[in-house]
Order: C-alpha cells, then sequence, then structure tokens
C-alpha cells in the first residue's frame, strides 16, 4: 500500500488501477509545508481586527503573512541584484522592484518586473534528466520577465546596494501589481508562519528577532521565487534549508483531460550531512546525502471515536510527542480538511491551532489543504514529552451503497505527521447493524467505560508499533481462515457500490438448423455478492501468510482482517486490508466485465499482493519517497513469486504486460519508461505521464526484483553446480529478505540499505570487479531507465579436450553507455535443450566473453528464459 499508501490525495482518483495504490507517505509533512501549501493556496478575504490579534496571536500573523502587500514607500529600481542559495542564483538584471510592507518588524516579500534570470545546475544524473524531461534543458537557464518572492532572512538587505530611486513609472508599477502580489501571499503564509511564531511573545516577553532564522541548532533559511519565464511559463524555485531537500523546482499544470498534477522538475539537497534538518530519512539516492531523523517523534495515539454512518465521526486523540531537536513554536499535522478541529489543549490547557481559517465549508475541496499547525505555548527543548489533546469532527464518510462507506480520509482521519512508528489505542462507538474492522487486536473496552445507549464500542490496540492506523465500516458479513495460529478474516457485504460496472447482456442466437424456429436468448448476468466469495479471499490471504512467513519470518501480528472497499483501489495496512470489491469477484464474474487474461491474474493476486504488505511496509517501512518503490515492488513481487509456482503462463503474461507498459508511447511520442527511475516516486505522478507512476513502480519496480532474483540463483548454481527449485527457501534471494526483515524490522530503510543487505549474499560471480557491493545495478538499472537489446557476435567454438571453450561478444544496444548488465549465457546442447553457461558482465556497448562449456555445444543464446528487462523483442 502506499500520501501520501494509494490514494486518496491524488487527482487521479477514478482512473482504474490493477493492483493497490499507496497512501503517498507526506513527504516531509514538517517541513516541505511550501510545497505542500503551493498546491492548496488559502485566498483570505477578511481584516484582522484588534482582538484577534491578542486573543490568537499565531493566526492573526498567518493571516497578516497570507495578506501583505507591497509598500509604496519600498519601490526601487534594480540592476545587478542576486539572490544565490546553495544551487539556485537568481540575478535581477535590470527593472522594478516592490517590497512588501513590514510583518513584525520584517520584510518578507518583493515583486520584480523587468529583465531577470534564474541559474540552476542539478547534481546528479538523476536529476539533470529529469530537468531535461520536462524543460528540454538538462541545466536550468532560464529567462524572466516577473517574479514574485517570498522569504524569512535578509534579502531585501542583501539586495539593498543594487537599489536606486525609481523614477515615474512608481505608480504605474503599483497599480499593475499590487492586487497579484496580495493574491499570491497565501501561497506561503504557512511556511513562514512557521519560522515568524518563533517571535511571538512568550508569557507577554517578546522574543528576539533572530530566532526567525534559527531552528535550534540549524539556520532556518527560505525562498520562493515564483517566475514568469520567457519560454517555460510560470514555474516555482524554492530554497528550504530545513525540508529534506532543500532545492526544488516545479510547476502546476492540467492536462487536457483536466486533472491537475504539480511537476517537480528537480529536488535535491546539495548541502554536507549536519547542514539542515529533516522531517523524514532521505535515501543516499539519487544525490541526496543520507537519512536524517524527524525532529519530533509521535510516540502513542489513543483515539475515542464516534461513528455516525452514513456520513461523520466525531473523535478526541491524545498524541504523545517526544521532541528531538529543540526550538520550535509550531508543529505541523496532517488532518483532513473536512474535519473540523473544536480545541486543542496542552496539560488540560487550550493552546492556539490553525486549520483550514476563513475557508468556507463548501469550498474546502477546493481551496483547503490537510495541514493543521499547532502553536506550542513556547518553544518546546530537546528531550521535552508533549501530550496534545484534539477534539474534532466532521464529514468524512460517504454511502457507496449496499451497506458499504467509503472513508475519503482514510489516511488523516486523525492528526498525524506521516507515516512513523507508534503505538495506538483505538475504541469507537457505532451503531446497531454495522461491523468495524480496524488496525489492532481486539480488546476489551477501558475498564469503567460504558457504551451508549443502544451503541456498540469496539476497541483496538495495536500489537506492536505501527506506522499509521485505521478503520473501515460496512454491513458486513464475516469469513474466517487461518494460517498457522493466525486468525485470517474476510468482511463483504451482499452487494457492490452502485457505482460497479455491469457485466453485458448476452443476445443468444438459436442454430439456425434448428426445425421450430426459437426466439433469441437474452443473458443478464446478475451483479456480483463479494460475500459469496469471501471465504475464498480469506483462504488466498491465508495462504500467502503461511508462503510469506516460511521465506520472511514469521507474521509481525496475531490477526489479518480483509474488509471489502468501494472503488478499484486496494490499500494494505497493519493487520487491515482495504480491498476493493473487484478482489472479491469470482473468475467467471471477471470474465463476464470482459477483463484481459492478464488484469484477472492481476485481481487474482491482489490479497497476497495486499498481504505481502504487511512485511514491506508495514513492519518495514521506506525512508523516503526515493525509496517508496521498495514497498510496493517488493510486494508486487512476492505476490508474483506465489503466482509463479501456480500459474507460470500468467506469471510470464504479467511482467510482459508490465515490460510492454514502460514502451508504449503517448502522444507526444514519448514512454513512461523514460520518465525517470524507480527512485523519483511519487514525482513520477506527472501531468507528461499520468500513468508513469504505475508503469514504473509497479513494473519496472516488480522486474528490478526478479533480476535480482534470478541473476542470484543462477549464479548460486554456477559457483556451487547445484540449484533449487523457484521459491526454494534456501535461494540466495529469500535469505537476503529473511535478514533484511530480522534487521530492519519496526524501521524504515532505505534503497541503499536494502542493497548491502543482498549483496552480503552475492555469489562470488556477480562481484563486479570483486567488489562486494551491487553499486553496479544501483547506478544503471534502479537509477536508470534503460530497457536494452542484446545480441551476439563473433561467436566461437573451440575444442578441448572433453570440453569447449565459446568466445564472443555481447552487443548492448539503446542504453545508456554506463549501463552494466549480468546477462545469462546458456548453451544448446541437442535439439532445444539448453543449460545455463554462466553469467557475463555486459559493460558498455561491446563485452567479450570466453567461458567454458561441455563438448557437443553448438549454438548459444541469450537470456532464453526472459529474466532481464530488455526492450520487447
Amino acid at each position: 500500500m502506499t500520501v501520501r499508501r494509494i490514494q486518496a490525495h491524488s487527482s487521479n482518483v477514478g482512473r482504474a488501477h490493477y493492483v493497490t495504490k499507496v497512501l503517498f507517505k507526506a513527504r516531509e509533512l514538517a517541513f516541505a509545508v511550501a510545497s505542500v501549501v503551493l498546491f492548496f493556496p488559502w485566498f483570505l478575504s477578511f481584516a484582522i481586527s484588534e482582538n484577534s490579534i491578542s486573543s490568537k496571536p499565531a493566526e492573526a500573523l498567518y493571516l497578516k503573512l497570507g495578506q501583505v502587500g507591497l509598500d509604496p514607500n519600498r519601490i526601487y529600481q534594480v540592476r545587478g541584484a542576486s539572490l544565490d542559495r546553495s544551487a539556485i542564483h537568481i540575478t535581477l538584471e535590470d527593472g522594478t522592484i516592490g517590497f512588501t510592507e513590514d510583518v513584525m518588524g520584517r520584510i518578507t516579500g518583493a515583486f520584480f518586473e523587468g529583465e531577470g534570470e534564474v541559474l540552476i545546475v542539478p547534481p546528479s544524473e538523476v536529476e539533470r534528466r529529469s530537468m531535461s524531461l520536462f524543460t528540454g534543458m538538462a541545466i536550468l537557464e532560464e529567462h524572466f520577465a516577473t517574479a514574485y518572492f517570498r522569504f524569512n532572512d535578509d534579502a531585501a538587505a542583501d539586495m539593498r546596494p543594487d537599489l536606486r530611486a525609481v523614477g515615474d513609472n512608481k505608480q504605474e508599477f503599483l497599480d499593475h501589481w499590487s492586487s497579484t502580489a496580495v493574491n499570491l501571499a497565501p501561497t506561503d503564509a504557512m511556511r513562514l508562519m512557521l519560522s515568524f511564531s518563533r517571535l511571538l511573545p512568550v508569557n507577554g516577553i517578546e522574543q528576539p528577532s533572530s530566532n526567525v532564522n534559527s531552528f535550534g541548532n540549524i539556520t532556518d533559511r527560505f525562498l520562493h521565487a515564483r517566475v514568469q519565464g520567457t519560454k517555460l511559463g510560470v514555474f516555482d524555485v524554492i530554497y528550504d534549508s530545513i525540508a529534506a531537500e532543500s532545492v526544488e523546482v516545479g510547476q502546476a499544470k492540467t492536462t487536457e483531460s483536466g486533472f491537475s498534477y504539480y511537476d517537480v522538475w528537480t529536488s535535491f539537497s546539495p548541502t554536507p550531512p549536519g547542514s539542515g534538518l529533516r522531517n523524514v530519512n532521505v535515501s543516499s539516492s539519487p544525490g541526496n546525502p543520507g537519512p536524517r531523523e524527524d525532529w519530533i517523534a509521535a510516540r502513542r495515539y489513543t483515539i475515542r471515536t464516534e461513528v455516525q454512518p452514513p456520513k461523520q465521526i466525531h473523535s478526541h486523540a491524545r498524541v504523545q510527542l517526544e521532541v528531538k531537536e529543540g526550538g520550535a513554536r509550531a508543529l505541523l499535522f496532517e488532518l483532513s480538511r473536512f474535519l473540523q478541529v473544536e480545541s486543542v489543549t496542552i496539560d488540560g490547557k487550550a493552546v492556539e491551532f490553525i486549520h483550514n481559517p476563513a475557508v468556507d465549508g463548501t469550498q474546502l475541496s477546493r481551496r483547503g489543504n490537510d495541514i493543521l499547525a499547532v502553536i506550542l505555548p513556547e518553544a518546546a527543548p530537546a528531550g521535552q514529552r508533549i501530550e496534545l489533546e484534539f477534539t474534532y469532527g466532521g464529514e468524512v464518510l460517504a454511502e457507496a451503497g449496499s451497506g458499504l462507506l467509503y472513508v475519503g480520509a482514510r489516511g488523516t482521519w486523525y492528526p498525524n505527521r506521516g507515516m512513523a512508528m507508534a503505538d495506538f489505542d483505538l475504541e469507537f462507538t457505532y451503531p446497531p447493524g454495522w461491523t468495524l474492522v480496524a488496525t489492532g487486536k481486539l480488546s476489551p473496552p477501558p475498564e469503567g467505560a460504558v457504551p451508549a445507549k443502544g451503541l456498540q464500542t469496539s476497541r483496538w490496540i495495536s500489537e506492536r508499533p505501527i506506522p499509521i492506523a485505521g478503520f473501515n465500516l460496512g454491513k458486513y458479513k464475516e469469513a474466517t481462515a487461518k494460517a498457522g495460529k493466525v486468525v485470517v478474516e474476510a468482511y463483504a457485504t451482499e452487494g457492490v457500490e452502485r457505482s460497479f460496472p455491469s457485466a453485458r447482456i448476452q443476445v443468444i442466437e438459436p442454430p439456425p438448423s434448428e426445425i421450430i424456429p426459437r426466439s433469441p436468448q437474452l443473458v443478464v448476468p446478475a451483479q456480483p455478492s463479494p460475500v459469496q466469495n469471501e471465504s475464498t479471499v480469506a483462504d488466498e490471504a491465508a495462504q500467502a501468510i503461511a508462503y510469506y512467513a516460511e521465506r520472511f519470518g514469521p507474521y509481525p501480528y496475531s490477526r489479518l482482517a480483509l474488509t471489502q472497499m468501494p472503488g478499484g483501489d486496494s490499500q494494505g495496512w497493519p493487520e487491515l486490508i482495504f480491498l476493493s470489491s473487484y478482489a472479491f469477484l469470482t473468475n467467471q464474474e471477471r470474465e463476464q466485465l470482459h477483463f484481459e487474461p492478464f488484469r484477472i491474474s492481476l485481481h487474482q493476486m491482489i490479497p497476497a499482493h495486499e498481504t505481502a504488505h504487511q512485511w514491506w511496509g508495514d513492519l518495514i517501512t521506506w525512508s523516503t519517497y526515493h525509496d517508496q518503490w521498495l514497498s510496493e515492488g517488493l510486494a508486487n513481487y512476492c505476490a508474483l513469486m506465489m503466482l509463479q509456482e501456480k500459474n507460470p503462463v500468467a506469471f510470464r503474461q504479467i511482467m510482459e504486460k508490465y515490460r510492454q507498459d514502460l514502451v508504449d508511447k503517448n502522444k507526444d511520442g514519448v514512454s513512461p519508461g523514460e520518465e525517470g527511475p524507480v527512485t523519483l516516486g511519487t514525482r513520477l505522478l506527472s501531468s507528461r505521464f499520468p500513468s508513469g507512476y504505475e508503469a514504473i513502480t509497479y513494473g519496472r519496480g516488480t522486474w528490478l526484483f526478479h533480476m535480482l532474483r534470478t541473476m542470484m540463483r543462477d549464479a548460486e548454481h554456477q559457483n556451487l553446480g547445484k540449484g533449487r527449485a523457484g521459491g526454494s527457501t534456501d535461494e540466495p534471494f529469500v535469505r537476503a529478505l529473511f535478514k533484511l526483515r530480522q534487521q530492519y524490522e519496526g524501521r524504515s530503510i532505505s534503497t541503499a540499505e536494502m542493497l548491502d543487505v543482498f549483496a552480503k549474499e552475492l555469489p562470488s560471480s556477480l562481484r563486479y570487479e570483486g567488489k562486494d557491493s551491487l553499486d553496479w545495478f544501483l547506478d544503471g538499472w534502479i537509477n536508470g531507465t534503460s530497457l536494452p537489446r542484446l545480441e551476439l557476435k563473433s561467436v566461437k567454438f573451440t575444442p578441448k579436450e572433453k570440453s569447449t571453450i565459446v568466445s564472443g561478444t555481447i552487443l548492448q544496444k539503446e542504453a545508456d553507455k554506463n549501463l552494466i548488465t549480468s546477462v545469462p549465457v546458456y548453451g544448446v546442447i541437442s535439439g532445444k535443450q539448453t543449460m545455463l553457461l554462466g553469467r557475463v558482465f555486459a559493460d558498455g556497448d561491446e563485452s567479450n566473453f570466453h567461458l567454458p562449456a561441455p563438448a557437443g555445444i553448438h549454438k548459444i543464446v541469450l537470456d532464453p528464459n526472459d529474466t532481464i528487462l530488455t526492450a520487447p523483442k
């Protein structure tokens, strides 16, 4: 499963998907808010009263930051001024600039008109390719005519030497751009509030202005430039020293079909480790310095929720936090915009919070966002433990028909700081006639608790720290199965959602040879009834648990619940799977809907795929969006390992479909496989390739694990002279996954860390240049996009006494020049019988090889079993 696991936050909801979507892990929720709020600006339109300033100083500050306009007394001519932040170089060559009014005695923005230039050189090949994909240039070098800036530092003072008195066009400049500046101000209000909240009084005492740029031991500097490029249109350039990746460039786009995207052209941190804070761990690839820990950690959630079908919930949540890095006044949480916060307290005392102020309820979907800011009475020191209590409620459920509810805020129904391991204690009250299932183990209610009259109560306590919690509610019937001591429960309704497609009516004509003519017969297929197939679903998940436990170590919990959910997407959460209605269909019902064979196979493996997430995604999470592919690719491949043993033909159909999806070209003649490597994660969801995330994360990601597995198995066979059947618990790939689980359970993992574990299982013949490392695979295949074509030339057979020496050259075409591929070389003995002679590293365009072979070998073939992600034949 995978804000960001699949996906209530994408504008693509409603598209058909074959397998799980993931709630995308909130990318650096606390500090990447500059980007988050960029997508959902609040256009505020009311004045700030004196009473609001005294009673709600943080909200007044926030609103002021979102309403600030240009100061008529700060309009200047500017020539040769520079704004340099890390890899960002902005030059204001000649023009007019107007600075904003003061906020807490400081200038926070400016509007420029004239001739300017922005220059950014991405530090890695991956990022340069990404930039080139969207702009046509590996290096961003763009002239611009206008730019709107927001900043939290001394940018205005730094430009002072390059400013001159304005001429006669001052009023014309103000008339033209003042309203534009005010309209753009809300975009960065929340990010600036994080900095300026440190100036809010503590016990009536003013705080030093230096606090704005000081976050504990870290320098807080922020610059956002929204520029009107002469060639590229309007785009954003952001520098944020406390973000996970300090430099980001991107552009909002709407496709012809009406879906909105934010295309991230590049995002990276060129600074060395230790110079800035990251909200979540950052992978070492591509071009990033290494993982960092969140500055504040949620340790425990205690949530009491009253569910009022079909729409509402009302909750009281207690969150225990531990401060890792001191200095902050504002804490950011993710909470659905459709939930209204009534109060937030610390130790029983009310504290200020900001959650979609001045946004009317009817406008929340379009103009609101899911960010909740809590303002602490004073800066929290490192080591402090804080307990916050939230009271909130609203309409986040939707009735889909047939006793099914859609929990629209599935990942944001409680205030959270992204996916991080914590303990959960959940209690629900709800009406009779409904069944509620949640993450955790069903437990007795708290001592002395008395359920409200006429309502049901259930309590669920996590058996170990888990990254996320949720629930599902429906008029379900239950079926159970067992995998050893693990109880598997399946919950389904009698029918499907109203939006579920109907099978076509069939007209059966009588044979013309009949003596007595009959009328054509109409066959109207009945709507599916998921409850009829829920026992099969439970059995499939139980089989998957047994299969995975034997290979990857014990199932982490005592139970697994699979609950029917309306829609085409499924999500696997700890102990709880939200399973699409499509997963409860029989094969006959899928055929009646005219699903293609590969799609039927994919639907069959959804329970196994989601069950695999109990290990990969829930027990072990990914470090950053660069590593998110590990969860989806590995869960998908584990399910395919099962399928390969049962139905090799279906396995090959799916793998070939994944291969083809990577090369199918769009209307611009570009294929999804060219969008970028798997390590771009959610950035692959772009306007240029709406299906790019699916094709690359699931398709290429699955292929990468298949390549790792087969080359490790072949190499061990070559070294030891023995081989194991597919799926063996003793093959090196499975041994590596078992060790991965042992070393990282309860933690997050990066791509590089995963490969380090695999490298320890490498047979000697896979050690490129003798190194006990898979860096060559990381650089060329994981951080690459190639689908090479492999060919043979100059093959020669040299007889020896009782054997043959085979030599030749492997050509690697249509590939990056530095791509290294482990190629299995087979010899044909008699007829079509083949045997593995060995694996050869194809390094670059041409690679020579010499391999011993038995006498009688008369032909050489490369990868006859299609274990390499090559171009379609």
